[in-house]
């Protein structure tokens, strides 16, 4: 791929990407869609404001003439699809951003991908959506989910995405949409907004706050590092099927409480304060309908890809940590809102 659009490219996930797919395609450039909600952080694609083969470009994935103008001046070979409403919690107390954005946004950028094709037959072209573990449910104390696993959402987070995964999935049926989907487990790593289970807790017992944890912390979830997501993705988009859809994971399921308390340990080596920051966990009411398990087979992409997590948890968290107590700025400017005044 030489040409790639990136939506919701200054989002946590997709910025990793960027920057993976930069540093390890030296002939590909990208240009990056995003509107800059409160997770899209300008002081992370600032980083790249010297890169030659990146531009950045601020607006909606609804606004449909933006897109078409986009995709007409760029003709990119493939458009990645992170843009996404994530947050479980926020869509149960606001989900009409979810639907909006996760289903609304996913159709019209179908749509202007299925007329760039139109306008421009025969070009290369794939289009790859990026979604999430949590379409299929939740799980009991074993199984894992597989591409057959059926959809079973429980939240608006996960039944929005749901949605947005049936779309392109007619669309491949019905208008030969070249489209790919992949589904993936907890991601957690560098430039996380801290609202979610890591970086939440990391950042918090750097401040001394407290960490709060939802009922027992026996809730079950399947993390993977995010560089090894962004290299499978990578892997999905050079060499998957056509239609086809692949579920990513690194086999490694952790109770939230062994994660909290893991983060805590790992922060009392690193940065030593002569107290335990377990000392700090808060058990705290649990959320509606929280899943109680996830967990991903990856057997299909490994066996047809050639694609396996190389991260343990351990390493990953251990960089994750490293990364935030380099970057303390970043934090800073997200606790006091000052990110989202940065140009962009």
């Amino acid at each position: 791929m030489t040409r790639l659009v990136i939506t919701g490219g200054a989002g946590f996930i997709g910025f990793n990407f960027v920057r993976d797919v930069l540093a390890a395609e030296p002939a590909t450039e990208v240009v990056v869609l995003d509107k800059l909600t409160y997770a899209g952080n300008p002081l992370s694609l600032a980083e790249l404001a010297n890169e030659p083969r990146f531009r950045f470009v601020r607006g909606d994935i609804a606004d449909r003439e933006l897109v078409r103008a986009l995709l007409g001046d760029v003709r990119p070979d493939a458009i990645v699809h992170f843009a996404a409403e994530s947050h479980v919690d926020r869509s149960i107390d606001g989900p009409e951003d979810f639907i909006q954005t996760n289903v609304v946004g996913t159709f019209h950028l179908l749509e202007e991908a299925r007329r760039y094709l139109m306008d421009h037959a025969g070009a290369a072209f794939r289009f790859l959506h990026v979604s999430t573990d949590e379409v299929f449910g939740a799980l009991g104390p074993t199984g894992s989910f597989v591409e057959s696993t059926p959809y079973a959402p429980r939240s608006p987070y996960s039944a929005s995405k749901a949605a947005s995964d049936h779309l392109v999935s007619a669309y491949v049926h019905t208008y030969n949409l070249p489209a790919l989907i992949t589904n993936c487990s907890n991601n957690y790593g560098p430039y996380q907004f801290p609202e979610k289970l890591i970086p939440l807790t990391i950042t918090n017992a750097l401040e001394g706050k407290r960490l709060p944890v939802y009922a027992r912390g026996e809730n079950v979830r399947d993390w993977i590092f995010v560089s090894d997501h962004c290299a499978a993705v990578r892997a999905v988009l050079a060499r998957g099927e056509l239609g086809e859809c692949y579920l990513i994971g690194a086999r490694s399921e952790r109770k939230n409480l062994d994660v909290v308390h893991t983060i805590c340990d790992l922060l009392d080596e690193m940065q030593p304060t002569g107290t335990s920051r377990r000392a700090l966990i808060e058990f705290v009411a649990d959320r509606p309908g929280h899943d109680f398990r996830y967990s991903i087979d990856p057997s299909k992409i490994e066996r047809e890809l050639g694609w396996r997590a190389t991260v343990t948890f351990e390493d990953g968290l251990r960089q994750t940590i490293a990364w935030y107590l380099a970057h303390r700025e970043w934090i800073a400017a997200i606790r006091s809102g000052s990110y989202r005044a940065s140009p962009g």
